[in-house]
C-alpha cells in the first residue's frame, strides 16, 4: 500500500479515518450525482449522473475477495469505463471514498490506509460531481467552478466521447489507454494505446514497447488506415489537435448518437462499440488489428501488404523493389524485407533522371519520422523531394480541402507498414527512369502522308459518282449510241416448243421470241429519245430503259 512508504500519511489518516465511523445520515444519497467535504461513499452505494448514464461505486471484476472503485454504463454494469484502485485492489467490502482536508479525493481501505488518490489540492468548498459524460470531477467551489482533477486525465482501457490520448508539449503529460491484465482483472496490463506525436499524428498500439499495430497517419478526415471512420461520420466528430501545446486525438458524438466506447481490450484489440438499444447488446463498429495485413511491419520496409490475395502471396514489393532475401520470402518470411533493384540517379546530391511511381489506395507508411510541411502544395512537395537524394516518397498532408491534397509528408527511411485498404490514399514512390515503366508518348500520327494520299483519291471518286449522276454522262451515253448504233440482228430465232434437257432445269420451258432488225431511230424514239423518265435499271457499263411496244409489221 502506498502509506507503507509514505509516513508522512499518517497525519492525515488521523483526520481521514474517523470518516469511516460517520453517520448513515452523512453517507452519499444512493441518487446524487456530487460527493462534498463532510460526505462520503461506502461499498453498496454510489453516484449516478444527472442524466443516470453512469454510474460510480465499489464492483468485484470477477476476482474472488477484491473490489475497486470506478464507474461504468448504468444499463450494462459489465461495461467499466474507469478503475480508481485498478493496481492497488481492496481486500474486502469496507472501502471508503472521502474528501480529504486538503481537497483531495482518498480511497481508504478497512485498516486505514490510502489506496488511491487524485493528489490535488483545493477549496473548502470543493465538491465532487460526476457528469452525464461519465466524467468525474473535482471543483473549487468559488464563483470559478474551475476544475482542478478529473477522471479523463487518467484513463483506464476506454476511451468515451470527449476524452483524449496524446501530449501535453508543455508539461511532457500524456494521456493513454491500457488494457487490463485479463477480462476479470483490471490491473495494468501489456498493452497501451497512444498517439505518436512525433511527424505526423497517428495511434499505435504497443506492446511493452513493441509496435503492433498503427491506424496510419491523420490525413484531416480521419487515419489514413482506418477508412471506416468516414462511414460514421453521421454519428461523431473526430478532433485531432495540434498546437503548440498539446498533440491529442479524440471525438464527441453528436446527438441523438446511441451510447459508444472505444476500447483496449486485455488480448490487444482495440475495439469501437456503440450500443444497439433493440439487442441491449454492444455492436463492433471497428476493429484493429482487423486481419493480417495490420500486424506492424508485417511484409517489411518497402514490403506491400495486401489481405485480398491468396495466403501464400498477400506480401509483395513495392515497384522497383525485390525481396532482399528470396529464399527466406519462399519460406514466408518477409520481415526482412525488399531492396531496390537500381540505384537511384543521385550522384550529384540533385536527381535529374528519377520520377515517381504512384501507389493509390493505400495506408500511408509509418510516420514517426518522416517531415511534414503544411504551408506548400502537393507539387512544391514533388520538386523538393526530387531536389532531395535521402527523399524516398511523397504524400499530402490534408485532404480536407478535397482535390489532391495540399501540404506535404516527406519520408527519408525505410517505408513501414505499408498496406492495401480500400479508400485508402496515394503514395508517390520515388523510383529510377528505368523502373518507371511509364507508357510512352504515343508517336505522332502521320496525319500529312494520310491526307496527302486521302484527299485526292476522295476528289476523284467524288467526281466520278458526280459525273455518273449528271446530265452530262446521259448526253455523253447518247452520243456514245448515236455514233455506234446496235447492230441489226437478222434471222432472229423463233418460238421454240421444246428444249434440249441438258441446257436447262427439267419440268422449266424456255420460251425465245424473235425480234425483227431495229434501227436507231426507232430505239432513240422507244426510250423517248433516252429520257431519264424511263430508265429502269443501270449496270456497270449500260442503262436499261422502258420502251414503248412499236409495230415491226
Amino acid at each position: 500500500m502506498w502509506s507503507k512508504n509514505q509516513p508522512h500519511l499518517h497525519s492525515l489518516l488521523l483526520i481521514v479515518v474517523p470518516f469511516l465511523f460517520v453517520s448513515t445520515a452523512s453517507a452519499a444519497n444512493p441518487e446524487s450525482d456530487i460527493l462534498d467535504k463532510g460526505r462520503n461513499i461506502t461499498d453498496g452505494e454510489t453516484l449516478v449522473s444527472p442524466g443516470g448514464s453512469f454510474t460510480l461505486g465499489f464492483f468485484p471484476p470477477g476476482v474472488l475477495g477484491k473490489r475497486y472503485l470506478g464507474i461504468w454504463f448504468s444499463m450494462d454494469e459489465d461495461a467499466i469505463c474507469w478503475v480508481a484502485n485498478r493496481d492497488h485492489p481492496l481486500t474486502d467490502a469496507r472501502g471508503v471514498l472521502v474528501i480529504s482536508d486538503t481537497r483531495s479525493l482518498l480511497l481508504i481501505d478497512s485498516s486505514g490506509q490510502v489506496v488511491w488518490s487524485s493528489n490535488t489540492t483545493g477549496t473548502a468548498s470543493t465538491t465532487v460531481q460526476l457528469l452525464e459524460s461519465g466524467n468525474l470531477v473535482s471543483r473549487d467551489g468559488n464563483a470559478s467552478g474551475a476544475i482542478t482533477w478529473q477522471s479523463f486525465d487518467h484513463p483506464s482501457n476506454t476511451l468515451l466521447p470527449g476524452m483524449k490520448i496524446g501530449k501535453n508539449l508543455w508539461t511532457g503529460e500524456e494521456w493513454y489507454l491500457t488494457s487490463w491484465r485479463s477480462a476479470d482483472d483490471p490491473a495494468t496490463g501489456n498493452f497501451r494505446y497512444i498517439t505518436d506525436t512525433e511527424g505526423v499524428p497517428q495511434n499505435v498500439m504497443l506492446d511493452g514497447g513493441k509496435r503492433i499495430y498503427r491506424t496510419g497517419p491523420w490525413n484531416g478526415l480521419w487515419f489514413s488506415g482506418v477508412t471506416e471512420m468516414g462511414t460514421y461520420s453521421d454519428m461523431f466528430i473526430y478532433r485531432l489537435t495540434s498546437s503548440p501545446s498539446e498533440i491529442t486525438y479524440g471525438y464527441v458524438a453528436k446527438a441523438g448518437t446511441p451510447f459508444s466506447r472505444l476500447v483496449l481490450t486485455d488480448d490487444g484489440l482495440f475495439r469501437r462499440l456503440v450500443w444497439d438499444t433493440s439487442s441491449r447488446a454492444w455492436k463492433i463498429f471497428f476493429q484493429g488489428p482487423r486481419d493480417i495485413c495490420d500486424q506492424y511491419g508485417r511484409c517489411g520496409a518497402f514490403g506491400l501488404c495486401n489481405a485480398s490475395a491468396p495466403s501464400t502471396s498477400f506480401c509483395s514489393c513495392v515497384r522497383g523493389f525485390s525481396p532482399a532475401s528470396p529464399v527466406q520470402w519462399k519460406m514466408r518470411d518477409t520481415s526482412n524485407g525488399c531492396r531496390r533493384n537500381v540505384t537511384l540517379d543521385c550522384g550529384n546530391g540533385i536527381s535529374t533522371t528519377d520520377g515517381f511511381v504512384v501507389m493509390q489506395g493505400v495506408k500511408l507508411p509509418d510516420t514517426h519520422n518522416a517531415s511534414v510541411d503544411a504551408s506548400i502544395t502537393l507539387e512544391e512537395c514533388r520538386t523538393r523531394c526530387l531536389a532531395n537524394c535521402s527523399c524516398l516518397a511523397y504524400a499530402p498532408l490534408d485532404l480536407k480541402g478535397g482535390g489532391t491534397g495540399t501540404g506535404c509528408i516527406i519520408w527519408r527511411e525505410d517505408l513501414m507498414d505499408l498496406r492495401h485498404v480500400d479508400g485508402g490514399q496515394s503514395l508517390f514512390l520515388r523510383s529510377a527512369k528505368s523502373e518507371l515503366g511509364e507508357a510512352q508518348p504515343p508517336k505522332s500520327f502521320p496525319t500529312g502522308i494520310v491526307i496527302g494520299v486521302t484527299v485526292p483519291l476522295v476528289t476523284i471518286i467524288l467526281a466520278l459518282v458526280a459525273f455518273w449522276f449528271s446530265p452530262w454522262r446521259r448526253r455523253w451515253n447518247r452520243e456514245r449510241i448515236l455514233d455506234n448504233p446496235p447492230r441489226v440482228v437478222h434471222n432472229a430465232p423463233r418460238v421454240v416448243d421444246n428444249v434440249a434437257p441438258d441446257s436447262h432445269p427439267p419440268n422449266l420451258a424456255l420460251l425465245t421470241t424473235s425480234f425483227p432488225a431495229v434501227g436507231l431511230p426507232a430505239v432513240v424514239q422507244a426510250t423517248g429519245n433516252f429520257s431519264e423518265a424511263n430508265i429502269i435499271g443501270k449496270g456497270g457499263f449500260s442503262v436499261i430503259y422502258k420502251v414503248l411496244i412499236i409495230s415491226c409489221t
